[in-house]
């Protein structure tokens, strides 16, 4: 198949526009590429950063309630203690603690 002068005027032209937007084709898909892998590496980077924010958090309220549950013990500790004086106090020097129900 030969091609008259004509013919190679317009094929040539034709050619290097095609080659054109091959290469753009292509460097297109690679800044798709970069710009997919750039978006990736930052939304892991906001994932580790916040699973780290939510174990601190995590971490802040377990020594709360660590504290509260202590704290927790002391107030039951106390009120075993004050009930152990309200009975000593309540227990009467000259009644008896026994009913006498014989008649």
């Amino acid at each position: 198949m030969s091609l008259k002068g004509l013919e190679l005027q317009i094929a040539i032209p034709k050619t290097f526009e095609a080659g054109k937007m091959a290469d753009q084709r292509q460097q297109n898909t690679i800044l798709q590429q970069m710009h997919a892998n750039e978006a990736l590496n930052r939304e892991l980077e906001r994932k580790l950063l916040s699973v780290n924010e939510t174990e601190h958090l995590n971490t802040v309220n377990d020594d709360e309630q660590e504290t509260a549950s202590q704290s927790e013990e002391e107030q039951m500790q106390d009120n075993k203690k004050n009930k152990e004086q309200l009975d000593q106090k309540v227990q009467h020097p000259f009644k008896g603690n026994l009913f006498d129900y014989s008649g």
